[in-house]
């Protein structure tokens, strides 16, 4: 199959309006989420990315059916004849993991595949595997998946070192039917977290949010089928509104709440952007150009590390000296040379810049950046190497002197609804070959 290709002639400021449907990394954990229930579950809002469709292929294989209908995905639960996800599915994305809990409450037993998603740094299965042997589970990792079976799974405590997004919808999935209560503490408390939680409480299961990153949940026998719409995903509405600014335009943001932006506004107003803000959407320019700034990117509620792929392009485009430090994967800055090959002035670092001493403070990781701007950015042939490089890859060629290639397109039509058109409806030159 001929590799698909992006040609991008640079046309000027972007304007317009997008609207961004529910995120990718929530509708996949509702369709799994969706296998647990006595009856069929319809996730609305949803974004046509290849997520969903790896995702759905996986559980059709194991018994489900999932039908789709315009921006509804309904998972109608069947019987489970073969609990092992066939090998075909290793490294596609990150959902096998999440299946092991949902597997061995319906079956006791399962295999899933090693996981893949985005090349952005190690993200290790240690903390779902432990997780689930603290429930009882006999968890065996081989050099081609992971093994597990169980009798039941029993309510426990589990201290996560790390706030994993991963590991708290591993645990999640496996608690929520599990005898007794279980309590997870230092646990993930993105959106997408939330949103799961109150899909899994729609269905029945009791889960109750607590101070300091604590989620108690009391297991019940069975769960029923539920209806839920997904709000806006809160990366993609930043990385258009990014897209107007670097370009010198103006995007107005449809779909996404406030409340899941409220720290990249802040961030961007920072820069000197302005805001317009309503409850059905936002919109970004920067009439009198940009500042520089130095961000760290967190867990939630801080800056997210998705969010600064399209601001290291923003960055380059400020008047003055920025600094990012990425405290949450330490290969997140891969993408760099791309940038650098463009004209990009990014300097990177193996030591913490920006913020205090992070995890990655005595590794050789190199997580902290260093941009000059304004950058005279120029065309080039890129290929994107994971979904949200591939957003800041496009940001660069929009805004370069002269035409750009990019490769590596299935990595943004994975992650992004519609990304072609919505680029065009903005006005950018984008013809795919």
């Amino acid at each position: 199959m001929t590799e698909k290709v992006w040609e991008i002639e640079p046309s000027g400021p972007l304007r317009g309006d997008v609207t961004v449907r529910g995120a990718k990394n929530a509708v996949s954990k509702h369709m799994v989420a969706a296998m647990l229930g006595d009856g069929p579950s319809t996730i609305g809002n949803a974004p046509e990315v290849g997520e969903v469709e790896i995702t759905a292929a996986m559980l059709q294989h194991l018994g489900m059916a999932v039908e789709r209908s315009g921006d509804e995905i309904t998972v109608v639960p069947g019987a489970v004849a073969d609990p092992k996800v066939p090998k075909a599915f290793t490294g596609l994305n990150r959902i096998p993991i999440l299946l092991l809990g949902p597997l061995l409450h319906l079956t006791g037993e399962a295999f899933v595949p090693l996981v893949g998603g985005d090349p952005i740094g190690r993200r290790p299965i240690d903390f779902h595997v432990e997780a689930l042997r603290a429930f009882g589970a006999q968890v065996e990792v081989a050099e081609d998946g992971i093994h597990a079976n169980a009798t039941r799974l029993v309510g426990t405590r589990i201290d996560l070192p790390y706030p994993s997004v991963g590991a708290t919808e591993t645990v999640l999935l496996a608690a929520v039917r599990a005898e007794g209560k279980t309590v997870i503490r230092g646990a993930a408390t993105e959106p997408e977290i939330v949103e799961l939680a109150l899909f899994l409480q729609r269905m029945g299961a009791r889960i109750a949010f607590a101070p300091d990153r604590r989620i108690e949940v009391e297991g019940v026998p069975r769960l029923g089928g539920a209806r839920t719409r997904l709000a806006g995903d809160r990366i993609e509405a930043f990385s258009y509104l990014v897209a107007g600014l670097v370009t010198r335009g103006e995007v107005r943001v449809h779909g996404c709440p406030q409340d899941r932006l409220v720290t990249a506004i802040t961030t961007l107003d920072r820069m000197g952007a302005r805001f317009e803000i309503t409850d059905e959407w936002i919109m970004a320019s920067a009439p009198d150009g940009l500042r520089p700034a130095a961000v760290q990117t967190d867990t939630h509620p801080g800056f997210a590390t998705d969010w600064q792929t399209p601001l290291m392009v923003l960055f380059t485009q400020a008047d003055g000296m920025s600094v990012l430090h990425e405290t949450v994967y330490e290969n997140r800055l891969a993408y760099v040379p791309a940038l650098q090959s463009m004209g990009a002035e990014i300097e990177v670092y193996d030591t913490c810049l920006g913020g205090p001493a992070c995890r990655y403070h005595d590794t050789a990781a190199v997580h902290s950046a260093v941009v000059r701007g304004v950058s005279k950015l120029r065309g080039g042939e890129v290929t994107m190497p994971d979904i949200r490089a591939g957003f800041s890859a496009v940001l660069a060629a929009a805004v370069a002197e002269g035409p750009s290639r990019l490769r590596g397109v299935h990595h943004i039509e994975r992650g992004y609804h519609r990304p072609v058109e919505q680029f065009r409806a903005l006005g950018l030159n984008l013809t795919p070959r």
